[in-house]
């Protein structure tokens, strides 16, 4: 199965085969194992093992990914819905940053940013507590808060909005 993946405004061809995984003509040793009844998937390339959430958006083939608490919006269509997508003119996204979302059910532990405060690509925004694991939210790309929602000691649900960007 072949599949076009946008992320961070690149886009990369993705084949699965018997012969295993191909990003851009490359072979990777990968493998995908999915913790029933979450929504945590350990993701092996190579020797290196990531534990992987995931969280599916409104449009099809969209997810966002936290990976080491770094937060990865990603398009991925196979062939079908990628010349659908193309011929019924459809946008390839949104532009501006994503709000930050609860990835999953948790605490809010720290709230690290304010109102009107530059934040760049990669520093912490807010940290959660979910499943005995603190997890260090963190901006995708560079942005100023326009709001803070989360406050310290407050339990929220997943995809709560943390935290707006602009």
């Amino acid at each position: 199965m072949k599949y076009t993946v946008r992320m961070r405004g690149e886009e990369h061809e993705v084949v699965l085969d018997g012969e295993g995984v191909h990003i851009d003509g490359v072979h990777v040793n990968a493998r995908l194992m999915e913790l029933e009844g979450t929504p945590i998937r350990l993701v092996t390339i190579g020797d290196r093992v990531y534990s992987v959430v995931v969280r599916r958006g409104t449009r099809r083939g969209d997810s966002t990914l936290w990976v080491d608490g770094y937060r990865f919006d990603v398009e991925a269509l196979d062939e079908r819905a990628r010349a659908i997508r193309e011929l019924s003119g459809v946008s390839a996204a949104a532009t501006g940053p994503a709000p930050l979302l609860a990835p999953m059910p948790g605490l809010v532990v720290r709230v690290n940013v304010e109102v009107g405060e530059r934040v760049a690509p990669g520093q912490s925004l807010v940290v959660m507590e979910a499943m005995k694991m603190e997890n260090e939210l963190r901006a995708q790309a560079a942005a100023t808060v326009k709001r803070v929602h989360a406050t310290a000691g407050t339990a929220v649900e997943k995809g709560t909005v943390l935290v707006e960007l602009e």
